[in-house]
């Protein structure tokens, strides 16, 4: 007689021989619902509770597919404390499963600690994968080269902004970077002052109504992104550093000085035709082109 083997649900399997309960990071749609899996709605269903980024968001999806399991607010300015929380129900056997707003929990998003003090109290924590606007966005790319840097969200500050574009300029591979709408035109400049005007895949709303996917260069999505007001995230994929000669900081002076001494340009074009002649970082040339006017 052949015996045939039930796969538990999540309240049965999650439960350790020392009474901990699992910790379910569970991946959500980033627009349209559909996209939610078979496997996240059933243990969405099952666990003791859900901390969620933003409850109100949260319960919007829950109450679309009929699950009724309560919420907990688990938000980035309030993380530590509320991971102390969720901890301390976990230890007593609570089964919790964790999501944001949209996509993959820890993915720029909450999470990170809250998986970190998980796996220092050796409770078991279990991904639940499904959307991720990472994936979607390299999915449709077309990038023959697998590999990338992905940075996130870049920093809001200027001055913090432009210390990572300029420590990632000689980086090869594609940088792939979030932005929130009200800060893409900021960011958009600083790439196209500091990386030049490389191409760029531009995501916006994905798997929404108003999808938008754009090949183009930084400096037209710039300028797109100047006469129209831009509504949703986006995801930013940049190409590498292009190839180009290596030339030192005392050479590039040398030209500069060549061309102010003729009078042929402007510090603006002089800057302009070093910039895309070696690619190099407009800001970069440009701190140089103005220690060479003041002489």
């Amino acid at each position: 007689m052949t015996k045939t083997h039930k796969k538990k649900s999540a309240n049965q399997l999650s439960r350790d021989s020392a009474g901990k309960g699992t910790l379910f990071v569970v991946a959500t749609p980033i627009g349209n619902l559909e996209d939610i899996t078979l496997r996240a709605l059933r243990v969405l269903k099952e666990v003791d509770l859900i901390a969620a980024e933003d409850t109100r968001h949260t319960k919007k999806l829950l109450s679309h597919f009929s699950i009724s399991t309560p919420t907990l607010s688990y938000y980035k300015e309030k993380e530590q404390e509320k991971a102390a929380v969720v901890i301390a129900l976990l230890l007593k056997g609570r089964n919790i499963a964790l999501v944001t707003d949209a996509g993959t929990p820890c993915l720029s998003d909450p999470g990170s600690i809250l998986v970190q003090k998980a796996a220092a109290e050796n409770i078991k924590v279990e991904p639940i994968p499904g959307p991720s606007s990472l994936t979607a966005a390299l999915s449709v790319a077309g990038i023959s080269d697998s590999s990338f840097v992905f940075l996130g969200f870049a920093p809001s500050r200027k001055k913090s902004r432009q210390d990572l574009l300029l420590s990632v300029r000689p980086e090869k591979k594609h940088l792939i970077f979030f932005e929130a709408p009200h800060r893409l035109q900021a960011f958009l400049q600083d790439c196209c002052d500091i990386l030049g005007d490389r191409t760029l895949f531009w995501c916006r709303e994905l798997t929404k109504m108003h999808e938008e996917l754009t090949w183009s260069t930084i400096s037209a999505i710039l300028t797109q992104c100047q006469e129209k007001k831009v509504k949703g995230e986006s995801v930013l994929i940049i190409s590498g550093a292009p190839e180009a000669p290596d030339i030192p900081a005392l050479e590039i002076a040398d030209i500069l000085a060549a061309y102010k001494k003729s009078g042929e340009k402007t510090l603006k074009d002089a800057v302009q035709d070093i910039t895309e002649k070696y690619k190099l970082s407009r800001t970069v040339v440009y701190s140089l082109a103005l220690k060479v006017w003041k002489k």
